[in-house]
């Protein structure tokens, strides 16, 4: 999505955003129900935790965030709307496909397997999980032409914090609370951003 909306066909910020928000929703809830999985059992499992955890990694993301110099932001109804917007819509989206699809999808496919019911099975699943997470958080920022470089590290170690609390859960909306912390943070912190939000 990045290499062909963002970067070959040049959409503006915030459509790109429409676009990529769309087609990741879509792709999850066609995802979902192709393989049988119930969206309400996936977002009700260990919920709590799964808010406790999104938020504990909210507030970690969003100090990543305030250790950036400050830049100007708009007031009013254009900060709400770029909250609401880069900040909620599209760091739910961005993540979702990123974290919580690469996740559940490693773990859908034991799914009955003997490794799911001892620790050391579960263990080695969720490495591969985390790993599928970081391939697919690395492809996608490469879409970006200012990230095939040194800068595609920090959200390589970026995916590896947001999507503990998906990872620890297996609930989809865990790794999106941390991720919209971050992007929440970069919209009044650091608005006209050259590593947040992009594309730049």
């Amino acid at each position: 999505m990045p290499f062909v909306f963002a970067d070959l066909l040049g959409l503006k910020r915030d459509v790109y955003y429409g676009v990529s928000a769309v087609i990741v929703f879509g792709f999850f809830v066609i995802w979902a129900r192709r393989t049988d999985q119930s969206l309400r059992e996936m977002a009700a499992r260990r919920w709590v935790l799964a808010i406790a955890l999104g938020l504990v990694f909210a507030g970690v993301m969003s100090f990543i965030v305030l250790q950036q110099d400050a830049t100007s932001r708009p007031g009013g109804l254009a900060l709400a709307a770029a909250l609401t917007w880069r900040g909620v819509i599209y760091g739910a989206a961005d993540v979702l496909l990123l974290s919580s699809f690469p996740i559940l999808a490693v773990f859908a496919a034991f799914a009955g397997s003997p490794r799911r019911s001892t620790l050391l099975g579960k263990i080695e699943i969720g490495a591969l999980a985390m790993l599928a997470s970081i391939v697919m958080t690395t492809v996608y920022h490469a879409g970006y032409s200012d990230f095939r470089s040194g800068k595609i590290a920090s959200p390589i170690v970026g995916d590896a914090m947001w999507s503990v609390p998906t990872l620890v859960t297996l609930n989809p909306i865990a790794a999106p609370i941390a991720h919209v912390g971050l992007h929440v943070s970069a919209v009044v912190h650091t608005y006209h951003t050259d590593l947040f939000l992009p594309p730049h």
